[in-house]
């Protein structure tokens, strides 16, 4: 199998781990949110990090939910992975704006990705790679964080003559820019490298502009795997983005 295969069937599986334990949100009135969302966080990580060990041996992960291992500096291939991205809409009923990110970096570059979408039953992939999205010639529509809007947001919906769509988990938010259902994800004020990886290797494959906010490259299997801001936009919009969070 190739790894983008096996970054897809792998997030698939996660994926599917997580539904069903999501299933009790339908049945059980009386659940316990903050233990249903520690065991799909713990859960899909363990799923994950057994399939990559199973698979790949030799290859070092950096996990969200894992402990850090700096041995993965020196490792040609790392993987870097959030098993459950958007945990607490993961534990509100309805909500689908969570996601499963399995990324892979080598020598230094991701190589391959895939972002599962659990409760849309959709997948993305690096290969085969989603189709640019279309433009739609409507005010373009920019994607943040329902419960922590970055302050740059605004000065760039004002510049774009744009329009807000809060979400949940930054893959989710990647995503609706990769199917077309956004065009602009800014985020700043803090991420990881996990957040990022899975949903920057989607959106580039699929034609997309990726940076930093500021316009320079996105570094992953860092010392420190803190990346806090991150731009995926159609590749029209990218000048201006970057042109107004430089100002401030």
């Amino acid at each position: 199998m190739s790894d983008h295969t096996d970054a897809a069937r792998i997030a698939d599986a996660a994926g599917a781990l997580l539904l069903r334990l999501r299933a009790v949100l339908s049945t059980n009135g009386g659940v316990d949110l903050t233990e249903l969302r520690a065991q799909g966080d713990r859960e899909s990580h363990e799923l994950i990090m057994a399939e990559l060990r199973r698979e790949f041996p030799d290859d070092a992960v950096l996990s969200e939910e894992g402990k850090d291992d700096l041995d993965r500096l020196h490792a040609r291939r790392v993987w870097i992975v959030d098993p459950l991205d958007g945990t607490r809409e993961f534990g509100e009923a309805g909500r689908s704006d969570w996601a499963v990110h399995v990324a892979l970096v080598e020598d230094g570059a991701l190589v391959a990705g895939a972002v599962a979408l659990p409760a849309r039953g959709q997948t993305l992939t690096t290969v085969p790679a989603p189709p640019a999205p279309s433009v739609t010639g409507s005010p373009p529509r920019l994607v943040v964080s329902r419960t922590r809007p970055p302050a740059v947001t605004e000065p760039i919906r004002a510049a774009l003559d744009g329009e807000l769509v809060a979400m949940g988990s930054a893959g989710a938010k990647a995503m609706a820019v990769v199917l077309g259902e956004a065009e602009v994800y800014a985020h700043a004020g803090g991420q990881y490298e996990w957040d990022s990886a899975a949903p920057v290797a989607v959106a580039a494959a699929a034609g997309l502009h990726v940076s930093r906010l500021d316009g320079s490259p996105l570094v992953y299997n860092q010392a420190n795997p803190y990346l806090p801001d991150l731009l995926i936009c159609r590749p029209e919009f990218a000048e201006t983005v970057i042109k107004v969070a430089a100002a401030g």
